[in-house]
């Protein structure tokens, strides 16, 4: 099983980033979890550079699209810029509107800080708007702001990696069940 791993910060220090790599730490032996680096490669998103009828994207936007194909769920965590998600990230999830990579795949969302709600709700938002499958159980926030844990601080965090892995956890269930559900069709 593969999961792509997001974080919606560019901060080289992001909490964010820290939690989306010790998830990929935490992860069960059978899931891979891949963290996209290719966030700031982006460009603006301008669908006059998008042509779907002939797969013709720019190439980042073409290697994103294909590693999320490639993907049974995602993994994102971002902060919040101004009670919103971040321009970076909100870019990178235009570029998808139109190409579908997101209708009915499974996502958690998870938060560095339990007070950044609104970013939460607008990523939550602007996901079911594309038709992803936001996993409830697997979108949390966890308690890092003030904390400066970094990668192995957070998976040697008893509690943080616990609350991660309990994530984790819940999101692969969810592709389980769609993996069944999808069989059964």
């Amino acid at each position: 099983m593969r999961i792509l791993a997001i974080s919606g910060s560019l901060k080289a220090a992001s909490s964010n980033t820290s939690l989306v790599r010790a998830a990929s730490r935490l992860a069960p032996e059978s899931v891979e979890i891949i963290v996209y680096a290719g966030l700031a490669d982006l460009p603006h998103f301008n669908p006059d550079l998008d042509d779907l009828d002939k797969e013709i994207a720019p190439l980042p936007v073409a290697h994103f699209r294909r590693q999320l194909r490639a993907s049974d769920g995602v993994l994102i965590s971002s902060p919040e810029y101004a009670h919103g998600v971040p321009g970076v990230l909100k870019n990178a999830l235009d570029w998808l509107v139109g190409s579908g990579e997101t209708v009915g795949k499974p996502f958690a969302l998870i938060n560095a800080s339990p007070l950044a709600t609104h970013a939460q709700e607008s990523l939550t938002e602007i996901l079911t708007t594309m038709a992803a499958n936001i996993v409830a159980e697997a979108s949390i926030r966890i308690p890092l702001a003030h904390r400066k844990l970094d990668e192995s601080g957070i998976v040697s965090d008893p509690e943080i990696s616990g609350l991660l892995r309990a994530s984790i956890v819940a999101l692969v269930r969810a592709i389980e069940d769609s993996r069944a559900e999808a069989e059964d069709v």
